[in-house]
């Protein structure tokens, strides 16, 4: 039997180092569910009981492995049940692909049974990237940019597969020709740290606080044992936001626990009554939460520029990776 774009697909996403997508059956996506069955597990299959769920485990997936979560659903209303766990993964910064299935190519904008305008439905959640197929040849770079950009941006992307193209004959080569894409898998996080000026900055901010706080967030998650000498050294306690929580243990003496709606009275008093305030991958949201403006100077580390200096007014801002950030200023920064 000759490769199908279904088969492709899958295997393509095990190239990728994908072993897990999480999905519900439907019509749409028959190719894609034989093409499965074919791969004999590998990648494996988990059938959820609603879509909602495949997309929500694929989040959690990438939440707790630092992969690409995979999910999978029909066309139409299959299509519509993932939104609500992508968004998950959207807001909180995690790396998930949906591929979803489509009517029939030449069926798309005849008001066909269950037809969805499925590019616009995920023009938000998947803004960074959302495209449908429409040749064989195309398939290759739509999966390899789908997983890089998911990776490299920690966001949601959408591939979109008309229902009879998955079951076409695959093109694994584009022609070597005019207009044709010749995408290739891997992906390399790079090394981000911030300026050595202002992680001197940063330094001796810090060092001139006399009740310093730091709040950690879920980019702090790798970077434990640099926040615990960090918060050593300054003599600060920890607060953590929620998706922070696993940052450190709860039974260190300076970790106060849990900040904001459920949080705890010594992070109250710990934000309350700080002078300087250390964020370490965090966009914690409720200001109410953090100190007064104006009562406490601020250093935030954030991977993403667009994050910093949105929840409190910070007087340096760094942009890096935290556990590198904080390697770095330990060691020629402050």
């Amino acid at each position: 039997m000759a490769e199908l774009v279904a088969d492709f697909i899958l295997k393509r996403l095990r190239e990728w180092g994908v072993q897990r997508i999480y999905g519900y059956p439907g019509d749409g996506i028959n190719a894609l569910l034989g093409a499965l069955d074919r791969a004999g597990g590998d990648p494996e299959f988990i059938q959820v009981r609603h879509e909602e769920m495949a997309a929500f485990m694929a989040c959690g997936h990438a939440k707790f492995t630092g992969e690409v979560g995979v999910c999978l659903a029909t066309s139409g209303p299959g299509a519509i049940h993932l939104l609500n766990g992508l968004y998950d993964a959207k807001l909180d910064h995690a790396p998930v692909v949906a591929i979803v299935g489509q009517q029939a190519r030449a069926a798309i904008g005849g008001s066909y049974q269950q037809e969805v305008d499925l590019q616009t439905l995920f023009k938000d959640v998947a803004h960074e990237y959302v495209h449908t197929a429409t040749e064989p040849a195309q398939v290759r770079h739509l999966i390899d940019r789908a997983l890089r950009i998911a990776l490299d941006q920690r966001t949601v992307t959408c591939v979109i597969v008309p229902n009879d193209l998955a079951s076409m004959k695959a093109q694994e080569t584009p022609p070597h020709k005019h207009g044709t894409i010749h995408s290739s898998v891997g992906y390399s996080r790079p090394k981000v740290v911030p300026a050595e000026g202002e992680l001197e900055r940063a330094g001796e901010l810090l060092n001139a606080g006399e009740k310093v706080a730091i709040l950690v967030g879920q980019g702090a998650l790798h970077a434990a044992d640099e926040v615990i000498e960090v918060a050593e050294l300054l003599g600060a306690g920890v607060a953590k936001a929620l998706l922070g929580k696993a940052a450190l243990p709860d039974d260190l003496p300076f970790v106060t626990g849990a900040i904001g709606l459920l949080g705890t009275k010594p992070s109250w008093d710990l934000m309350m009554g700080c002078d300087t305030l250390l964020m370490v991958g965090s966009s914690f949201p409720y200001s109410e939460f953090l100190p007064k403006e104006g009562n406490a100077k601020g250093v935030q580390i954030d991977i993403d520029g667009r994050m910093v200096g949105i929840r409190y007014p910070m007087d340096v801002h760094l942009v890096g990776d935290s556990k590198e950030t904080l390697t770095a200023s330990r060691s020629g920064g402050g």
